[in-house]
């Protein structure tokens, strides 16, 4: 990497130390000092797009006079950080807080962009969390630059009703989901057990994730870019013969084909995360109760693990006076039992914490009513999220597979999808060294 990213964290570090020692605050005092004084008040901002997080936050507020927190509602994830970067640079104007999604955390560290929190009470939250989701928040390293709260552990939905009209079992591992494509399109030329979704870079990412791919290292000083490695290449491999062979849809999802599919039986499966029965109860009303979900098939039956789509985490910025009061309450937002079923009640999450997620999510969803073990299911998948190392380019690693794997998709050759992970490389590595980052 070039030396912003190493040398920028230890500015970052050097930042925090600075602030306990005692920088002046937004409020007037010192670092997190405030927190344990009675006599003063600190003042939090939090930028954030999670639906009703302002309730949430209202709990906190009630309980915690001395540290209030005010949250921001941004557009998304892409324009807070656009905006926080701006802020950086500018060397002013950034909260205390930011929704941070886990593949934008590199890019924030390269720029200085958030505060290291090992050294706060968020670093002793580790046991509430899978070990692939901590390594989100902490690059595998020493340093905690936020603390996770939702994630999207990666399953298999399926056509209950279908399944069982056709004879068929529940795929377990990815040859047998093969089979299964195949004899649901044989029976019905227009159904398909699930697409290959060129437009969704972070599903690809989630799919390579479980077959053990990392994108991204930290070597030394520099980065490494693996993105045309065993993995990719098996995974890209196997959907492209799948698309070849035509048992496998070659359309994206999320488009007004793809939703009456499912509404009308012709998608019968969908390989996605935690968050999917809120997309299928909205695109396929007239379906509720007739799927399951099941956990991921494997590559190899003996070591389960699946991949991860989608999920944030509380960071506190480098801009911030008060990292002690700003870490705390990222803690309790994530780690807290009434936080995170607020959490779930109001913004409709799935939790990271893992007791959390148990507490909190007791009942299925009403979509899913026929299931009741299906957060049992949804909780064993959680677990076995492999790691995956993100870099500081991410935004224009998912920009090549948009494009590249958009051309193979319609192509309909295996050969273009194995292609297109060795332009997606080439592409990744071009941008980082243009950008003045060293890559072994």
């Amino acid at each position: 990497m070039r030396k912003s990213f190493r040398a920028g964290a230890v500015a970052m570090l050097a930042a925090a130390a600075m602030l306990t020692a005692g920088c002046s605050g937004n409020s007037g005092s010192d670092n997190g000092s405030a927190a344990s004084d009675p006599n003063q008040k600190v003042e939090l901002t939090y930028w954030a797009w999670a639906p009703n997080l302002d309730k949430v936050v209202e709990v906190w507020n009630e309980k915690n006079p001395n540290i209030h927190v005010t949250v921001n509602k941004q557009d998304g994830g892409d324009p807070a950080v656009t905006k926080l970067l701006t802020a950086v640079k500018a060397g002013s104007g950034a909260p205390d807080l930011i929704q941070a999604e886990y593949q934008k955390i590199p890019t924030l560290v390269a720029a200085d962009a958030l505060a290291d929190l090992s050294g706060t009470e968020a670093n002793e939250t580790k046991s509430h969390f899978p070990e692939g989701v901590w390594n989100d928040v902490t690059l595998g390293g020493d340093a905690l630059y936020s603390v996770p709260q939702d994630t999207g552990p990666m399953v298999f939905y399926y056509r209950a009703d279908v399944f069982e009209k056709l004879g068929l079992s529940v795929p377990t591992t990815w040859d047998e989901y093969a089979q299964a494509a195949k004899a649901v399109h044989a029976a019905d030329p227009e159904a398909y057990l699930g697409t290959f979704s060129s437009n969704d870079a972070g599903w690809f990412t989630g799919m390579t994730q479980q077959a053990g791919a990392s994108w991204w290292g930290i070597d030394g000083d520099a980065w490494s870019v693996n993105i045309d490695k065993e993995a990719t290449q098996k995974v890209a491999g196997y959907w492209g013969g799948l698309v070849e062979e035509g048992i496998i849809d070659n359309k994206p999802m999320y488009t007004p084909e793809w939703n009456t599919a499912l509404n009308t039986g012709k998608q019968v499966g969908w390989l996605s995360a935690a968050w999917g029965p809120g997309v299928l109860s909205g695109n396929a009303g007239s379906t509720a109760g007739q799927w399951k979900v099941a956990p991921m098939p494997q590559w190899d039956a003996a070591k389960p693990s699946t991949g991860n789509w989608g999920g944030s985490s509380t960071a506190v910025t480098s801009q911030s006076k008060n990292l002690d009061a700003a870490a705390k309450f990222a803690t309790w937002l994530n780690t807290d039992p009434e936080a995170v079923k607020a959490l779930v009640t109001e913004t409709g999450i799935y939790p990271a914490d893992t007791e959390g997620a148990k507490s909190a999510l007791t009942e299925a969803p009403g979509f899913f009513s026929n299931q009741p073990d299906f957060y049992d299911v949804v909780g064993g998948a959680a677990q076995s999220v492999s790691s995956f190392t993100y870099g500081p380019n991410v935004n224009v690693a998912y920009n090549a597979y948009n494009d590249q794997f958009a051309k193979a998709a319609q192509s309909k050759q295996k050969g273009a999808f194995l292609d297109a992970v060795k332009s997606m490389q080439q592409v990744t590595v071009e941008d980082l060294l243009q950008t003045g980052f060293t890559v072994k």
